[in-house]
């Protein structure tokens, strides 16, 4: 990510695991950043460590970092240290206040309901993970083009049927044994392609090649596939695009103009 080249409707680039660049025609966000350094939980690595296959520079020229969680691996402390402190945030209330610790001097916090608008971008916040408090999905619309993303593969119910230009979400299942499922992108899938009909669909959260070790990650389950996720949205009526991103490729998710 060494340029930021000119675009012309929607854009977005994976990081692996959580993280996004969108792009709506200049307007640039990075959303829930890992990108160096080691993933960990508390108490410590031997629970769960998470490694990156390669370190990404922060990407330029951003206008706004959009963060859905307070955890590690959607306010990765090392990766938000290689970001301007001037930099608006939005975040969901735990995510805000994490921002302001690390530092972030332009913070919002938004609960499911409310919303905030920058640049021609309205942000629309829906109630996404109880992971243990309920935090942050969004609905983002521009003139460049509309999206969805929440990370765990919870849809808020009241978010409006309309159809959208693209989701991301998970669209795998992963869990531990007894507490069953933390990410329900599985789940979740039919329900998303019947109330939002997108014209693209892209897998996040489990994707980019990211080594996990630790106690947590050999008692880790996955049900599901991106194979079978394609084969799912192939079956519908109107069927979108899916696309299991490659890191660092950009999508374009919209046509120019």
């Amino acid at each position: 990510m060494s340029s930021a080249p000119e675009v012309c409707g929607l854009e977005a680039t994976y990081f692996g695991a959580n993280g996004w660049l969108l792009q709506f025609d200049q307007l640039r966000v990075l959303v829930d950043p890992w990108l160096t350094g080691t993933l960990e939980f508390p108490p410590g690595p031997w629970l769960f460590r998470g490694e990156l296959p390669r370190p990404w520079p922060a990407p330029e020229r951003l206008d706004l970092l959009l963060l859905t969680q307070g955890l590690p691996d959607h306010c990765h402390p090392a990766s938000l240290a290689l970001l301007d402190p001037q930099l608006p945030v939005v975040a969901s209330p735990t995510a805000a206040c994490r921002a302001r610790e690390l530092g972030f001097q332009q913070v919002t916090a938004l609960a499911p309901g409310q919303s905030y608008s920058i640049q021609g971008l309205t942000i629309l916040a829906t109630a996404g993970a109880p992971v243990p408090q309920v935090e942050n999905g969004y609905r983002l619309e521009h003139a460049a083009g509309s999206l969805y993303l929440e990370p765990h593969g919870y849809l808020d119910p009241s978010l409006a049927a309309e159809p959208l230009d693209a989701v991301i979400t998970p669209v795998v299942d992963l869990g531990l044994p007894l507490a069953g499922a933390f990410v329900r992108g599985r789940q979740v899938l039919p329900q998303l392609l019947e109330r939002l009909r997108p014209s693209t669909v892209l897998a996040s959260t489990a994707g980019g090649e990211v080594r996990f070790d630790g106690l947590l990650s050999r008692a880790l389950w996955q049900r599901g596939s991106a194979a079978e996720a394609a084969g799912a949205i192939a079956a519908v009526a109107e069927p979108a695009r899916f696309i299991d991103p490659i890191p660092g490729e950009p999508y374009r998710l919209t046509r120019p103009g």
